[in-house]
């Protein structure tokens, strides 16, 4: 019983990994509690330096959302953009690492997250990013991908 109850807080209180809010805008209001949202937040992957990606997505608003009880839509907008010098470690030119989890956020009390997975593509030299949403029994099929060229970077031209 004591680890179920240690597995649901750590549930609860689990946030994104290294995110920020970079703005939001209002889409319904509410008489109650905070307006329904769509929050634009930016991430770096962190096992690549020089990918930021930028994640839009919906968040409930109201009574519910203002105590966290609300649950977020599946509906989720990815662009992820080379921002600086790309070096791929051997395990994801491997492909050892397709589906690394490179965000995760919860969008319900318990069952139900955000998340973006990284996929490299060496045909191509892409790096893929999915987001989509889950829950324990049943995920969302919505989607969005967004590709990263992994390209040289010059550090005097990024500057111009």
């Amino acid at each position: 019983m004591r680890q179920l109850f240690i597995l649901l807080l750590s549930i609860l209180v689990s946030t994104s990994l290294h995110s920020e809010i970079i703005g939001e805008v209002s889409t319904k209001f509410k008489m109650m509690g905070p307006n329904d949202k769509i929050i634009i937040e930016a991430f770096d992957d962190l096992a690549v330096p020089g990918v930021t990606c930028y994640l839009s997505r919906a968040k409930t608003g109201g009574l519910s959302g203002a105590v966290g009880m609300a649950e977020d839509t599946s509906d989720a907008s990815i662009a992820c953009r080379q921002v600086g010098a790309i070096h791929l470690s051997g395990k994801i030119l491997k492909g050892e690492a397709d589906g690394d989890v490179v965000f995760k956020k919860r969008t319900s009390i318990l069952f139900k997250s955000m998340q973006v997975v990284r996929f490299y593509d060496p045909k191509r030299n892409v790096l893929v990013y999915l987001t989509y949403s889950d829950k324990i029994i049943e995920g969302s099929p919505k989607n969005s991908i967004s590709v990263v060229t992994v390209m040289p970077w010059n550090a005097t031209e990024a500057a111009l």
